[in-house]
């Protein structure tokens, strides 16, 4: 009979598994709870014929889905409207309508050979989880039980309550949707000979790009940094609406409104699969204060996302970052 330690070894799969679904790491974290607490009252009823990771999966998937029959769908700012100016003003929505980032360590667990660690990387990135925002629940559940976890129809029409055929109709029409949003099956299920299986995620290239990133930000270097970027780099800074496109609104950016960010501290914190880091400003009388989380998202050897999430008091606790570095 599993006991609390075993229900708790896999945490970190099921925490990838909801924050999938819910788009937020502080709801997923709520949904984890939640399946903990239903899976110990019914522990009784696990008679080991499915694996226990399969089990605790089918019960968060009905916590999230109840979690979602009620919720808005989490969005990013690119999706909100056009692309603004660094004049406009600085809107902002609540913490709760914006896709939150997740720290790797939370979602990607270390007991998966290095082949499903790649998919499951691949699964946690900002692009894919915000296309799921648009699909309806349970074609959501379907399509992540089916193509990241890799269930049989059959597991997964048991799961959701519905038929075989309704299932592969609801999975079928999610792929459609993801297909119009940009994502392809392969992009989260297939490991290609090009990709590193090793678990760091990035070419030579990345790396060396992701270097500069950190020297050219901590000497502020606004032309360096532009530089990095693709011609339609996507810059924003949820909760706040506004986002700018382009390395020369990015330059304006930085160089402008953004300037109070020169003397900053960059701390290496991996999200959502992709190079991550938690922004430091200064701050009077020495030191530095959390700022941002900002996470990169690459193609080839140019940044073509960069997103700076600004709801301190929520991550940096989540990343286990403190809120204040002391002075040097």
């Amino acid at each position: 009979m599993p006991d609390v330690k075993s229900l708790e070894a896999h945490r970190t799969a099921i925490t990838g598994h909801c924050y999938r679904m819910l788009g937020s790491v502080a709801e997923a974290d709520d949904a984890v709870q939640e399946t903990m607490i239903r899976a110990w009252k019914s522990i009784d009823g696990f008679d080991g014929r499915a694996q226990l990771r399969t089990w605790l999966t089918r019960i968060a998937t009905n916590v999230c889905l109840d979690a979602l029959s009620d919720a808005k769908r989490r969005a990013r700012p690119i999706e909100e409207g056009p692309a603004g100016t660094i004049e406009d003003e600085l809107a902002s929505r609540p913490r709760t309508h914006w896709l939150e980032p997740v720290p790797d360590v939370l979602a990607i667990p270390d007991d998966e050979d290095p082949s499903r660690r790649v998919v499951l990387r691949e699964s946690i990135r900002l692009a894919f989880v915000a296309a799921l925002q648009h699909l309806p629940p349970k074609q959501r559940a379907a399509l992540l039980l089916s193509e990241v976890l890799g269930w049989s129809a059959v597991e997964v029409a048991e799961a959701l309550e519905i038929t075989v055929p309704a299932m592969n109709s609801a999975l079928q029409r999610a792929r459609a949707t993801l297909a119009e949003r940009g994502i392809r099956q392969e992009d989260v299920t297939v490991v290609s000979a090009g990709n590193d299986v090793s678990g760091r995620g990035l070419s030579d290239v990345q790396m060396s790009l992701v270097a500069r990133y950190v020297e050219a930000f901590e000497r502020y270097d606004i032309d360096a940094l532009s530089s990095l970027c693709r011609e339609d780099v996507q810059f924003s800074m949820p909760p706040h609406s506004l986002w700018l496109q382009g390395p020369e609104s990015v330059r304006g950016w930085l160089g402008g409104r953004g300037a109070a960010c020169r003397g900053s501290k960059l701390v290496p914190a991996p999200a959502n699969g992709s190079p991550a880091f938690a922004q430091y400003k200064p701050k009077e009388g020495g030191g530095h204060h959390a700022w941002g989380i900002a996470v990169l998202e690459l193609e080839g050897d140019k940044i073509v996302r960069w997103t700076t999430f600004l709801d301190v008091e929520t991550l940096f606790p989540t990343f286990g970052l403190p809120l204040d570095l002391p002075a040097e």
